[in-house]
């Protein structure tokens, strides 16, 4: 189990806190970037403002290259349109040209202002609001309400699930496995926030998606945002008390950057305390405790010798870990 937030009370932090990195809690305003394919179109232009859930381009299934002869005018230029798709390029007098039988809208799960349009490459939007950040997301973009299914180390299984949970965004704490995300995702939840997931859960729910992709009738939009990384961990204090403040509110998935976004400005989350470290590598990684100082240097497994920090774990016990595998929150 990881320690509570609530550690017990200390002095004021060390001078030479300094000397661990910082982590944002939250940030924002962010740009989001959502990618564009040949034969995608943009809905949108430069300068507008969108809402959740406006169309913002439409992207191509199944695009296919075909050859056109197009008459030489001067409006004949590449990443231009004709009725049958997208001109992409001349090759030996005729043009390459991304068609597709069917589009599929591609609509934005936050509301913002249209920064930038690049056709066949992006739509980038300036989001309102701040945002959560993580190291990946798979599938995306979505929005739904936000619900913590387990605490900041549990783990949800595909028994877990019920209809209840029909339209949510779950953090389900610690780890997750493919089988309950694919059943998740027939069940209508949106999104799911984890602290880690391991490389072959990422694989298997890919090739899942990729089915779903391919398939005729498709789900509404589904992605898993992962926090920390490959192995398991608990989420931290500070980012779960926030999420818990979150609780019941319209929050959104995104891929580029990976971030959980929500724009809920009345929601006062107090900070955590100032000398409040985690632990995100080695042995102890995801535990929590208060900075003492620092320990100079120390060696370690394998013969290495590290500069090392001093902290206290809720357990009351005290020990030295590399400057590098420490983060606190700000």
């Amino acid at each position: 189990m990881t320690e509570p937030f609530e550690l017990a009370p200390s002095a004021l932090p060390a001078d030479d806190l300094g000397l661990v990195s910082v982590r944002p809690l939250s940030e924002g305003p962010v740009e989001i970037v959502f990618g564009l394919g040949p034969g995608d179109r943009a809905l949108v232009e430069a300068g507008e403002s969108v809402v959740a859930g406006t169309p913002i381009a439409e992207r191509a299934r199944d695009p296919r290259l075909i050859d056109l002869v197009v008459p030489e005018t001067g409006e004949t230029r590449p990443g231009g349109h004709v009725a049958v798709g997208e001109l992409l390029f001349e090759w030996h007098g005729r043009w390459r040209v991304a068609a597709a039988e069917l589009h599929e809208p591609i609509e934005t799960p936050v509301s913002g202002i249209v920064r930038d349009v690049r056709p066949g490459i992006s739509v980038t939007v300036r989001a309102t609001g701040r945002a959560i950040r993580g190291i990946v997301t798979l599938g995306g973009p979505t929005r739904g309400r936000l619900e913590v299914a387990t605490g900041a180390d549990g783990e949800l299984r595909a028994g877990g699930l019920n209809v209840g949970l029909t339209g949510a965004i779950l953090v389900v704490g610690s780890r997750v496995d493919a089988e309950t995300l694919t059943r998740a995702r027939a069940m209508g939840v949106r999104g799911v926030v984890v602290g880690g997931l391991a490389s072959k859960e990422r694989r298997d729910f890919l090739a899942s998606e990729a089915r779903q992709r391919a398939a005729l009738h498709r789900l509404p939009p589904f992605a898993v945002l992962v926090l920390d990384g490959a192995s398991r961990r608990p989420l931290p204090g500070p980012v779960m008390a926030l999420l818990g403040a979150l609780l019941g509110h319209e929050v959104a998935i995104v891929a580029d950057p990976p971030m959980l976004l929500f724009d809920e400005p009345e929601i006062d989350v107090p900070p955590p305390p100032p000398d409040l470290v985690r632990i995100r590598g080695g042995e102890l990684a995801g535990r929590e405790g208060r900075w003492l100082g620092s320990a100079g240097q120390r060696r370690f497994a394998g013969g290495v010798h590290l500069e090392a920090g001093s902290v206290r774990l809720a357990d009351g016990s005290a020990v030295a870990v590399p400057l590098g595998d420490l983060e606190r929150f700000s």
